[in-house]
């Protein structure tokens, strides 16, 4: 049984249409990659998906249920949780703080059950060391942890990771890795990443959307050789 499903969504902003028919299927444990050259619609697919837009045409079905028409906190509270390109934490909160609002109002927690929540969340995103520190203060790398664990707080099913290693250095490429096959076995993960190298690694699938459609679909080697594909991102030339 799929998990979560796109059946023909499209949006259109005046005479832009960002996504155009775009379809596909997600099942449970699976890790996706969604890929493609910026502007060609990545982070308005997650924000349909999450509530954020309502699209003009289409049905996106979660747990075989129709949530085009949810506003984005009934659709987190269901089980989809999305990070943002550019982590906007509660910066004069403390990393514990912004966990724990996650787990209250994503699970709609008692106090004591959503600080052992947060206390789970924090241990799995290694930011203990971290816990009473304003989030205003610390570092991009570790911005980029704790936008993750307020998504994962929330107890979603499903996560949406928008670029959670942009700006990252290899060695912490490598260690957010580790960190996703760690959150994997809790939550279903879409993966919008332009660190190819990582995405095509970790991913069981790969979509790839160019000017706001789907152009292939398939196992990270297969796309990878796809010469529509290498056109996208590089040029007829190199095709």
């Amino acid at each position: 049984m799929n998990l979560l499903e796109c059946r023909g969504v499209t949006k259109r902003f005046g005479a832009l249409t960002a996504v155009r028919n775009f379809s596909f299927s997600l099942k449970p444990g699976e890790i996706l990659g969604l890929i493609g050259p910026n502007g060609s619609g990545k982070t308005t697919l997650f924000n349909l998906i999450a509530g954020v837009y309502v699209p003009d045409e289409g049905e996106i079905i979660f747990k075989r249920k129709p949530i085009n028409r949810l506003p984005p906190h009934q659709i987190c509270r269901m089980g989809i949780a999305k990070t943002s390109q550019i982590t906007m934490p509660f910066s004069t909160m403390t990393v514990y703080e912004n966990i724990l609002v996650a787990a209250l109002y994503g699970q709609d927690l008692k106090m004591p059950q959503a600080r052992k929540a947060a206390d789970q969340v924090l241990d799995i995103v290694n930011l203990p060391k971290q816990r009473d520190d304003p989030a205003g203060k610390i570092s991009v790398p570790l911005r980029r942890r704790l936008e993750l664990g307020r998504a994962l707080a929330t107890g979603a099913e499903v996560l949406l990771l928008d670029e959670v290693m942009a700006g990252l250095t290899p060695a912490e490429i490598e260690e957010a890795l580790l960190l996703l096959n760690k959150i994997k076995i809790q939550a279903t993960l879409i993966l919008v990443e332009h660190v190819m190298r990582a995405v095509m690694g970790i991913s069981d699938r790969v979509l790839v959307i160019h000017q706001g459609e789907k152009i292939a679909e398939g196992p990270p080697a297969n796309v990878a050789g796809n010469p529509q594909v290498i056109e996208a991102y590089l040029g007829k030339r190199y095709a």
